[in-house]
């Protein structure tokens, strides 16, 4: 990586597209950060490669590559031709600009950033590497199911099935990546447990923003819930033991997927590490990329606004390595909607899905759906 005043350039000789992208992003992200800034000071790339097409961002993998670093941050980019075989990008950024000297929640703003920012807890690059590697291994030893519960280009879900089992209870789990990136075949790792247990895995995908408004990936969510209920037959599914779970950006979809009128009866939720009051974020440039920065909408779209839905059992957990803020986040909800404290995983925001496949987490998503 080599820089200049507002420029950043990165190269790498990797054959694959993906990976050639990850190179490149993570290491102009830390010139970013070098410099005092981040994904929103960008203000245009040029991208030159030798074969430009295998970096377009219509290929459902190169964007998602790139969502993994800058998100939903997308300045102006430049596609062209190069000599030298990889990719080389020149970014171009603004300047870093003094942050005002206001509190919320109690923390600076610099320091709300850092709260709600757990790809600070990871190598975010690694770990998508592994996330991808781990779930394309799942997805080929196990005979699933890419169904469309919706005629939109991100309404999908993978369905993977016990054996031996006739009609069985559905488990929905709902990604993360502050709803502006990453995938469910990057999660399909995370079913194991769930189908030693005996249960049926869902894993929907949803719009992704700022692209895709947080109403719409909403609606998208409950539409998923919907699709399994009224298809349930034909999948060999329990439509009345319907259990569902998010993480991060999930947890919130969950949550207001379980407070939506047009959603089915949910027996049981298991919410992890998710957002329930989005009117901090409002303050920060991921939020007011979101639309956020307009305090009526983020408190329209907090499930901690909300009225504690009816039905469903709730459980919570945490990351041990969570920020404060994240852990404030579940415990307020949990509070808020009378359910038991959050129960604090191993690891941190990411690896606590570990425990999915074993261990406290797995044990409380199983004792929280078999309660009667």
């Amino acid at each position: 990586m080599s820089a200049s005043e507002n420029e950043i350039v990165a190269r790498s000789a990797a054959t694959d597209p993906v990976e050639a992208l990850r190179d490149t992003l993570s290491e102009i992200l830390a010139g970013l950060v070098a410099a005092g800034c981040g994904p929103h000071h960008l203000t245009g790339m040029d991208w030159e490669a030798a074969d430009p097409a295998a970096f377009h961002l219509s290929r459902h993998t190169v964007e998602l590559a790139y969502r993994e670093v800058f998100a939903g941050f997308r300045p102006p980019i430049r596609l062209q031709p190069g000599s030298e075989p990889g990719l080389t990008i020149r970014a171009r950024h603004a300047p870093p600009q003094p942050l005002p000297d206001i509190e919320v929640d109690g923390y600076p703003l610099r320091e709300l950033g850092r709260q709600y920012s757990p790809r600070l807890q990871a190598d975010m690059t690694a770990l998508f590497r592994q996330w991808s590697k781990d779930g394309a291994a799942f997805r080929a030893g196990h005979a699933g199911l890419d169904l469309a519960y919706g005629p939109g280009r991100f309404e999908t879900l993978d369905l993977y099935r016990p054996a031996g089992v006739q009609c069985a209870p559905i488990f929905v789990f709902i990604h993360g990546g502050y709803w502006q990136a990453s995938d469910k075949v990057q999660h399909a790792q995370f079913s194991q447990g769930l189908l030693d247990a005996g249960f049926a895995v869902a894993q929907p995908n949803y719009g992704l923003a700022p692209d895709t408004p947080l109403e719409v990936s909403i609606a998208q969510t409950v539409a998923a819930l919907n699709f399994l209920v009224r298809e349930a037959g034909a999948l060999g599914l329990d439509p009345a033991e319907l259990h569902v779970s998010g993480h991060s950006a999930g947890g919130h979809l969950a949550a207001m997927a379980l407070c939506d009128p047009a959603a089915p009866p949910v027996a049981s939720a298991l919410l992890l590490s998710g957002l329930y009051d989005l009117k901090p974020l409002g303050h920060l440039p991921i939020g007011r990329l979101l639309g956020l920065g307009d305090a009526e909408r983020a408190a329209r779209l907090s499930p901690l606004g909300l009225p504690r839905p009816s039905r469903p059992r709730l459980a919570f957990a945490v990351g041990e390595g969570e920020s404060e803020a994240f852990k404030r986040q579940s415990a307020r909800l949990a509070a808020a909607w009378n359910a038991p404290e959050p129960l604090i995983c191993p690891g941190h925001h990411f690896s606590m899905l570990d425990g999915l496949n074993g261990g406290a987490l797995l044990d409380l998503a199983l004792r929280t759906a078999a309660q009667r």
